[in-house]
């Protein structure tokens, strides 16, 4: 097999790669290469024009050997390992000659602004399809990941849309899905991926079901699961599934700390999981409802610290949470050289305030301090804004029956993520399958 029918058969699934004919006279070349990984402006300029200009393809030929980016051809596969890396193999009569023409997007590159992490990659993906293509590439080397255009969806928005995925490791079903899925948007006008996400969630759920993430590095790695990516132009922003419960509370930075630090890490998340959902509505249970659980001087302390409190325990959670909810979404949408600002002494002076004139008990802006900070452990935004809706059902079953609606409210909870499915995954699933387990990304 030629070089030119290896590439091309290697390249085929691709909607970025290029195979570019130049015909001069009886004779023609052909220019092989991938559109996100390689620079065109420097093609045309480097190969493109002088091609037409020189009088003699021996010329042209010692023209590229000249070139700094010249790099010898050591054969078929090295040479489709170069043009994922950026590179352009110029097929020649009787000769491959290839060129390292990668694009460089340090430009339009910007800093993780949402899942920042201490270790490992800072970068996240821009708003140019391109660049994100290009990104993606760079991370995930592979003849067997393939990208899709997809076409324009939104009748007015005519958006540019692009299916990734490692064609070796999804599974048949979940594509067929997904792709039946994106031929069957039907809006005016898509702007960001969480509107393909709710177009792609018929059933209402509270809990999402498609990861959304803005990191390079996320997207390689679950690309190597055997899911798919779908990103679109003019969000730094990309959908991942199928996803489930496992994946919401895992931080790339797992992957870069030592092994018991990480495991560490990940429990803490969880207890956060548990603190932020489960301490309002057992605070009221027991308070209401079984205030014997206590100790003795803990019981006596709760109670003086309440027996200035005109409300009942529920209505007291339920105001303090009320306040947090509003101070968290202030501190989004205030400016951000004054957001945390504002919003720390906003919620210092109104605790303090809240407390002395005895709308709430002490214990009770201990309870919501904790509840705000476990809230925030959890490294996905759309599972935070999930728990954050859970713990007030929670609390509406605590303030009927007390720990016996906290047990209930939990059964329920259970049931319901048990029935819930991602592209036919379960939700509480751990997707790290044996198939991908041996490869280790």
């Amino acid at each position: 097999m030629s070089t030119f029918e290896f590439l091309k058969l290697q390249l085929s699934g691709s909607a970025d790669a290029k195979i570019q004919p130049l015909m001069k006279s009886n004779q023609q070349i052909f220019l092989i290469y991938l559109k996100s990984l390689s620079d065109g402006d420097k093609i045309q300029q480097l190969v493109v024009k002088p091609y037409f200009e020189m009088q003699s393809m021996e010329d042209y030929c010692y023209y590229l050997q000249s070139l700094a980016d010249y790099k010898e051809f050591k054969g078929n596969d090295a040479a489709l390992k170069d043009i994922f890396h950026g590179g352009v193999a110029v097929i020649l009569p009787g000769q491959v000659v290839i060129l390292d023409l990668k694009f460089q997007t340090n430009k339009e590159v910007l800093d993780a602004s949402v899942e920042t992490t201490i270790h490992g990659p800072q970068k996240a993906l821009s708003e140019n399809l391109e660049v994100n293509l290009n990104l993606i590439r760079q991370r995930y080397h592979s003849s067997t990941l393939m990208v899709e255009l997809m076409g324009e969806i939104g009748y007015k928005s005519k958006v540019q849309l692009a299916l990734i995925y490692d064609e070796s490791l999804i599974r048949k079903e979940t594509l067929e899905e997904i792709r039946k899925k994106i031929n069957e948007i039907d809006r005016s006008v898509i702007q960001t991926t969480g509107q393909l996400m709710r177009n792609f969630t018929k059933r209402r759920t509270l809990f999402p079901t498609y990861l959304v993430t803005e990191r390079p590095d996320r997207i390689a790695y679950n690309l190597a699961l055997g899911k798919f990516v779908i990103t679109i132009q003019g969000t730094p922003f990309t959908l991942i599934g199928p996803a489930v419960f496992y994946d919401f509370l895992s931080s790339m930075e797992d992957l870069y700390m030592p092994y018991w630090i990480t495991k560490f890490l990940v429990t803490i998340r969880y207890i956060g999981l548990f603190i932020s959902t489960l301490l309002p509505a057992v605070y009221v249970g027991v308070t209401s409802y079984n205030p014997e659980l206590f100790r003795v001087q803990l019981a006596l302390t709760i109670a003086g610290s309440r027996a200035t409190v005109p409300f009942p325990s529920y209505l007291e959670v339920l105001f303090m949470l009320l306040m947090m909810e509003l101070l968290v979404e202030a501190s989004i949408r205030l400016p951000k050289a004054i957001g945390p600002t504002a919003t720390t002494v906003g919620g210092l002076i109104l605790g303090t305030a809240a407390t002395e004139a005895g709308l709430v008990s002490s214990i009770m802006i201990i309870i919501v301090s904790a509840v705000a900070i476990s809230n925030f452990v959890i490294p996905i935004n759309e599972m935070g804004f999930a728990m954050r809706n859970v713990k007030y059902v929670l609390l509406f079953f605590a303030s009927i029956s007390g720990l016996i609606g906290v047990i209930v409210g939990l059964i329920g909870l259970l049931f319901f993520l048990v029935n819930i499915n991602s592209l036919g995954e379960p939700y509480l699933k751990a997707f790290y399958s044996e198939r991908t387990r041996k490869k280790q990304v």
